[in-house]
């Protein structure tokens, strides 16, 4: 069985301040990156290579919760803070404060990024982080995962091939897919009395075949038994640039 689907267009985010980078393979986040630090909030640091930063634009009281209660100082205009964690109307942020360096939230509105949907897209690449990771979890694979991502969850492929055409380079990955198949064996304990013990032995079940153009995953082909589980082939977006 083959499938097959188009690259989707890499989601383009402009803005100014970081340099440009792709993320999303597993060496840019760790798994922690995705777990609330409050009721509604999720961390950004860990998500991308380099630090997302934005820069203050009036003066921003931080507070230690994104409830916004308590002022722990306040940043002064034309500051440039770090991005550490986001709600839904506020950042965490780390930078120096008029009265010294401080990790805190302000509100969203009062910080200017290249990216007016900054904060949309910052929740777009959660969701993506998330999903990946859980597929990674699975030794699953998915079109839109960087190679990185691919053998983060499959390991080191048993063979790889490249194709170089017109369109460009593509690149192919052949992967062994293995399961642990228990195994009953009967001896004799140190008494003579018969005993039965189980072994778990790993054994090939499929081998996958997985395309990549510009590094994104663009076909899956299962070449032997059923890797996918039946399910067909699952989509993420394509990594992010920022």
């Amino acid at each position: 069985m083959k499938a097959f689907y188009p690259l989707a267009a890499a989601l383009l985010i402009a803005q100014t301040l970081p340099l440009p980078a792709q993320v999303g393979g597993p060496s840019s986040r760790s798994k922690s990156s995705l777990q609330s630090l409050d009721p509604g909030t999720f961390s950004v640091e860990g998500m991308t290579p380099k630090p997302v930063q934005v820069r203050v634009q009036i003066e921003s009281p931080v507070y230690p919760t994104s409830k916004g209660q308590g002022a722990l100082g306040s940043f002064a205009p034309g500051t440039i803070v770090t991005i550490i964690a986001m709600s839904d109307t506020a950042y965490r942020v780390r930078g120096r404060a008029r009265h010294g360096d401080v990790a805190g939230w302000i509100r969203q509105g009062d910080v200017v990024s290249g990216d007016p949907n900054l904060a949309t897209n910052l929740k777009k690449l959660a969701e993506r982080t998330k999903k990946v990771n859980e597929l990674i979890e699975r030794n699953q694979v998915a079109m839109g995962m960087t190679r990185q991502e691919v053998q983060a969850s499959l390991g080191k492929p048993s063979r790889t091939s490249a194709k170089i055409n017109a369109a460009g380079k593509e690149e192919r990955l052949e992967f062994s897919i293995y399961e642990r198949v228990p195994q009953t064996t009967t001896g004799r304990d140190a008494f003579g009395q018969l005993v039965q013990t189980v072994i778990y032995v790993k054994v090939e079940v499929g081998t996958l075949a997985v395309s990549f153009k510009d590094d994104i995953v663009s076909e899956i082909e299962e070449t032997k038994g059923n890797p996918l589980g039946g399910g067909g082939a699952q989509i993420v977006p394509p990594p992010f640039v920022f």
